[in-house]
């Protein structure tokens, strides 16, 4: 031990049953945080795509009067006017990305691919739908931007597809 900085530990990814209570959280660690954005996700997606009020052009609760009404007040009002060409199909851009996302997340299948859009989308939305909040943290899309980050940089670790497909790669290549 060097200035109580621990020097036994293992990288966390690899699930080899070994090691102490800490390596185990640290293995375990985004495996909540990988569950709450996929299903949150994936609930967002479904929501959206079983609204019919929501995935029409105009009308209370469509996505047209939801952009109309943010366009001024967003940092990027030119993406909304981009998304204002066809607010239907933005719409269910939109939906079919969080259901992509969320699956993706959820189940560990291109898990780094999928935070990175969960990012997108949640940046996207923060620029757009919620940059008038005051203050600032009022707006929900910011937290959700960064807590995709951990599972950008990191990817899915344990119980994911992206787990099984690399031991697989490691058995076959004789690799650790």
């Amino acid at each position: 031990m060097a200035h109580g900085m621990r020097m036994d530990t293992h990288s966390g990814y690899a699930d080899d049953g070994g090691g102490d209570w800490r390596d185990t959280a640290t293995r375990y660690a985004l495996l909540p945080l990988r569950v709450f954005l996929g299903v949150t996700f994936i609930y967002a997606g479904l929501d959206k795509l079983t609204d019919s009020a929501f995935m029409s052009d105009a009308g209370a609760g469509s996505i047209g009067d939801m952009m109309r009404a943010v366009r001024d007040s967003s940092a990027v009002p030119a993406l909304i006017d981009l998304s204002l060409k066809n607010p239907v199909g933005f719409g269910y851009a939109i939906a079919l990305g969080e259901l992509a996302v969320g699956i993706g997340t959820l189940i560990g299948l291109l898990a780094r691919l999928a935070a990175f859009g969960g990012a997108l989308i949640s940046l996207s939305l923060w620029l757009t739908m919620s940059w008038a909040s005051d203050p600032y943290y009022f707006g929900n899309d910011l937290p959700y931007l960064m807590a995709w980050l951990p599972l950008v940089l990191a990817g899915a670790g344990v119980f994911s597809i992206d787990a099984k497909l690399r031991s697989r790669r490691r058995r076959r290549t004789g690799a650790y």
